[in-house]
């Protein structure tokens, strides 16, 4: 089966930092791939990698059978602009355009990138406002909107281009606790659906009940992958062990509290 994503010893430096160490990862067509680990081991910068967001000097990025990424160089501005119609992603910012209505970010990119016209860039972000349950906010102005409700029409938006995978950048850790379930809703459905994703976050039953495969990192190198069962039942690996135990103390003591 041909991958949508794959990964070859990308390398990452910042300021002389090494952020990212030969990561090697390949998302297969429908696949749920997590990634977890502490916080500042390179799993927002792998994402932003993936849709040309960040530049990796090391390695080599292909994505929808395309090449992103070959030995350093990156694609032109075209080619990267087209790709990304294909890469859908949702950051933990929401960033929607604050003076564009809910509709008018869910049909910016239809419209403006690809061409759609008005009645059919609308019809299309109805439905997809429907799904992710939000039509009745169609006419209504992002900052009348709760965090929750921001980032499901973030994930509108990005469906709107269509694209082939989704990528997601801890989509919830912006959100108060109450409202992080809608927005795991949305993305599970997504999941049962088909939809191709690759998720960074810290929601680990999220990750336990949806993904096929979990990809543990710890400082910018995969620590360990494989079935959610393996890594929260019986990690091979001590790092994991800690990292669980840790994740695990700080949500009891977040209960307690």
């Amino acid at each position: 089966m041909k991958s949508i994503i794959k990964l070859n010893g990308l390398g990452k430096s910042f300021s002389g930092n090494r952020i990212l160490h030969g990561i090697d990862l390949e998302v297969h067509p429908s696949q749920v791939i997590v990634i977890i680990g502490p916080s500042g081991s390179g799993k927002s910068t792998l994402l932003r990698c993936c849709n040309g967001l960040e530049v990796a000097e090391e390695g080599d990025i292909e994505i929808c059978e395309k090449k992103l990424l070959t030995d350093g160089r990156m694609l032109s501005d075209h080619d990267l602009n087209h790709l990304r119609e294909q890469v859908g992603m949702v950051f933990q910012s929401f960033n929607l355009f604050p003076h564009l209505s809910v509709l008018g970010n869910v049909t910016v990119g239809p419209r403006k990138i690809q061409g759609m016209d008005k009645h059919s860039a609308e019809t299309l972000a109805r439905e997809l406002l429907a799904k992710v349950g939000l039509a009745h906010k169609a006419d209504a102005m992002p900052a009348t909107l709760s965090g929750g409700q921001k980032q499901r029409v973030a994930i509108a938006r990005a469906l709107a281009m269509k694209p082939q995978v989704m990528l997601f950048d801890e989509p919830t850790s912006a959100l108060d606790p109450e409202l992080v379930g809608e927005v795991l809703q949305v993305m599970k459905a997504l999941a049962n659906e088909g939809m191709t994703m690759l998720v960074v976050t810290h929601e680990m039953g999220f990750a336990r009940e949806v993904a096929d495969i979990v990809v543990v990192m710890d400082h910018g190198r995969i620590v360990e992958s494989g079935p959610p069962d393996q890594i929260f039942v019986n990690p091979r690996e001590d790092r994991t062990r800690s990292f669980l135990q840790a994740v695990l103390s700080r949500n009891q003591q977040s209960n307690a509290a």
